[in-house]
């Protein structure tokens, strides 16, 4: 904490209001009153998605509600986690496991004690064992109430808030336009496999309409299967070496580079397998599958685990727009997946070797399709790495700002300032 801010608690500055304790029973007069849970609060965030409702009496209601400008803080969950309510909706209230925080006076900034509790509790570590030691961890009122708090003038409060603001602001809009990019790969990817380059006329399969000259294949028509394994951990020579080594938790973007972990060359030979470049990685065991389909192709030689599986195209078609055709039809190979005697999700061999995929009879059409889905997958990976700059700006101005490191005053935002005008 800066030793030139005065400190004070967090009880003196803010009223500290109770929330509604969950019921079900509907009394006479009650109304159905929306309300926020710890789940709709994050930092810096109120997440309006999903609210609940829960029967209020009138008075309730008035003592219960939210105003702009209240400082609400998680009293479970992620104790400490909170954000200022903006007035985003009318008469909305708060449960018990939230804290509402409303200041006491005109020269305490919300927002400002909002930041500094992010940074105080994700980074500082200043409030360790401020929560109840119980089977599940609460920040109490009383506890809340008590801990020390630095308190700036008031600009100062401002300015350290503005700032921060406006970099939340910009890294909202680098999060909007990757969500954007990835809506035109799916569409994109939806028309070119449906309707190619050509413009040609369309006739129906049954994976749905393909243009006319595309045949039907099945995985294994046009690949090569092979499973892969894991070298024994107990033997350190096997697992310092350079050969990436792939499993499920590297599987997050269309093209690897290089894996988490690495493998040698008498490891890859005992307890693994090397698929060549251009190879497409699929997992076929795991939690994974559950939420989505990890597969990617690699643009060099690499080994790979027991639960993923090596497609190795014949020649037919490249790797990339082999891993392109099976994820535009996910969602249809999804559907065989089915779970193993231990729970885990698992997508048996057979399901694979017959999933079938549309495919161009002409390589430049292969070749252009690829082309079109690199580009935009370049446009997704540059808004993703704009997105990781702007967190790590992000964590870094918190910490320092927080502590005194620097000041608003010491800040060139035009960088910042240049970003958000791209991005509008």
């Amino acid at each position: 904490m800066m030793a030139d801010w005065p400190t004070t608690t967090i009880g003196d500055i803010f009223d500290i209001g109770s929330g509604k304790t969950m019921s079900s029973k509907v009394r006479t007069g009650a109304q159905p009153t929306p309300f926020l849970r710890t789940s709709n609060v994050f930092w810096d965030r109120i997440d309006l998605s999903k609210v609940d409702e829960m029967p209020m009496q009138p008075w309730e209601r008035e003592d219960k509600s939210l105003r702009p400008g209240d400082l609400l803080v998680c009293e479970g969950g992620e104790i400490g986690r909170a954000a200022v309510w903006e007035g985003q909706a009318e008469g909305v209230s708060f449960q018990n496991h939230v804290h509402r925080l409303r200041r006491k006076s005109d020269d305490v900034d919300p927002g400002f004690y909002a930041y500094f509790l992010q940074s105080a509790f994700t980074q500082l570590g200043i409030y360790e064992g401020a929560g109840n030691k119980t089977t599940i961890p609460n920040l109490s009122r009383s506890n809340l109430a008590a801990l020390d708090v630095p308190k700036p003038d008031f600009d100062e409060q401002r300015n350290i808030r503005l700032v921060l603001k406006r970099v939340r602001r910009t890294m909202d809009l680098a999060d909007n336009m990757v969500r954007v990019a990835d809506e035109l790969k799916r569409a994109a990817m939806h028309e070119l496999f449906a309707r190619g380059l050509r413009g040609e006329p369309q006739k129906d399969s049954e994976i749905g309409p393909i243009p006319e000259s595309w045949e039907i294949k099945t995985l294994l028509e046009i690949c090569t299967i092979s499973s892969g394994g894991t070298p024994r951990k107990s033997v350190a020579e096997y697992w310092n070496g350079d050969i990436p080594w792939v499993s499920g938790k590297d599987l997050k973007k269309p093209t690897l580079d290089d894996a988490i972990d690495h493998i040698s060359e008498d490891g890859a030979a005992v307890g693994s397998k090397i698929a060549p470049s251009d190879t497409v990685l699929i997992l076929v065991r795991g939690m994974g599958l559950a939420k989505d389909l990890p597969i990617s192709r690699i643009s060099r030689p690499m080994a790979f685990n027991q639960d993923l599986k090596a497609l190795i195209s014949k020649g037919e078609v490249t790797g990339a727009f082999l891993r392109s055709a099976i994820y535009n039809r996910k969602d249809a190979l999804l559907s065989r997946i089915v779970p193993s005697a231990h729970g885990t999700m698992t997508l048996n061999l057979d399901d694979l070797e017959s999933f079938k995929i549309g495919c161009p009879t002409d390589p430049d059409e292969i070749s252009g399709i690829t082309a079109t889905i690199d580009a935009i997958d370049a446009k997704i990976d540059l808004h993703k790495r704009k997105k990781a700059v702007l967190e790590e700006l992000f964590r870094s101005l918190l910490h320092r700002l927080m502590t005194g490191e620097i000041r608003v005053a010491d800040l060139n935002l035009t960088a910042l300032e240049a970003n958000q005008q791209v991005a509008a």
